[in-house]
């Protein structure tokens, strides 16, 4: 089947729902699929305000057509609300090709969390965005029943997982210094982006013992240097190093409020590191009442009791997410474009 991903989500971003993307997208290719991945680098464009490694691929509008056209896909996912997605969502409407799409940010609780905005408008955007869509898949069933009640339809499961022979516990690995970081312990460590919307300050700013370590990066580095100069900022990493960079910390702690899913949290699981988180949708789906993480709106107390819990228990844990299914699922979720 050729599947086409008209997607504002791609390289050379990086966040979790790129990462979901590519591993999906390489899921589908070892499944005998054809994939093209149309993304805001294929137009002219330009920088979202305030996130420079993300572009708007504004020339989508011209061009989106003619390329849809040229690959003659059997099936069409659109899972973001911008340009991109917005060009290709008006020209399957326009020829009457059928198309499928998903859920991945939370924009309406980010605007009113963070900019004091009232959420509604956002929902109603996202609620037109994907109502056409033949399908529309959601990554948990906290998700499912909360979209269901504010009005959105088709709703279809799709699920998530984590790369476990890339996360791993490395640490028990022969000749793997567990203390390359060369920082007194206990490390607490972030991944992710790094902007305003991660609520990164409340972990920084909490009373822990050892160290605090931030990967990633985004808008609101600069600020979060400036302002919390005893923690380590390392700046981001990509595959081996960062599944290092996970297994070699203590505790994974996670203090956003605003996940469709939280990958980062299966990936630290899978790398042997519990996780302290607070018990939103995201983290309540993957570990709610699970001993593996602690789920807790008093994240010092969350990220203590972290360290007490069995690391090989992680591991297993995460293992029994597999990536190979929930491709499969997002396979059988497509529809035919006629």
């Amino acid at each position: 089947m050729r599947v086409l991903l008209a997607t504002d989500a791609w390289h050379p971003q990086i966040n979790g729902v790129v990462r979901v993307f590519q591993t999906t997208v390489d899921g589908l290719t070892a499944l005998g699929h054809e994939v093209k991945v149309l993304g805001p680098a294929d137009f002219a464009g330009l920088p979202a305000p305030g996130y420079g490694e993300v572009r708007l691929g504004l020339g989508a509008f011209a061009a989106i057509g003619r390329a849809i056209e040229a690959f003659a896909p059997e099936a069409i996912h659109i899972p973001v609300e911008g340009p991109v997605g917005l060009a290709a969502r008006r020209h399957c409407l326009k020829h009457g090709l059928a198309f499928t799409s998903s859920f991945h940010t939370r924009f309406a609780d980010y605007f009113a969390k963070r900019l004091h905005l009232p959420p509604a408008p956002a929902y109603a955007y996202q609620r037109w965005f994907h109502r056409p869509a033949a399908r529309f898949m959601v990554q948990t069933r906290t998700l499912e029943t909360e979209l269901a009640e504010r009005g959105f339809t088709n709703i279809v499961p799709w699920g998530r997982a984590v790369d476990t022979a890339l996360f791993r516990p490395w640490r028990e690995e022969p000749g793997f210094d567990a203390d390359f970081l060369n920082l007194p312990r206990p490390i607490f460590l972030y991944v992710g982006r790094v902007s305003p919307e991660k609520s990164l300050p409340d972990f920084l700013s909490l009373d822990l013992p050892g160290s605090k370590v931030v990967v990633g990066d985004g808008p609101a580095l600069a600020a979060l240097r400036a302002r919390f100069p005893a923690a380590h900022f390392l700046g981001a990493r990509h595959g081996e190093d960062l599944a290092r960079h996970f297994s070699a910390a203590d505790a994974f702690v996670f203090p956003s409020r605003f996940e469709t899913f939280g990958l980062v949290v299966l990936e630290a699981l899978a790398c042997g590191t519990p996780v302290a988180a607070l018990p939103v949708p995201g983290p309540i789906d993957i570990v709610g009442g699970r001993p593996e993480a602690v789920l807790s709106e008093n994240l010092r107390e969350a990220a203590l009791a972290a360290l007490t819990i069995d690391r090989r228990a992680a591991r297993a844990f995460a293992r029994t997410f597999s990536w190979e299914g929930c491709t499969r699922q997002f396979a059988g979720n497509l529809v035919p474009v006629r």
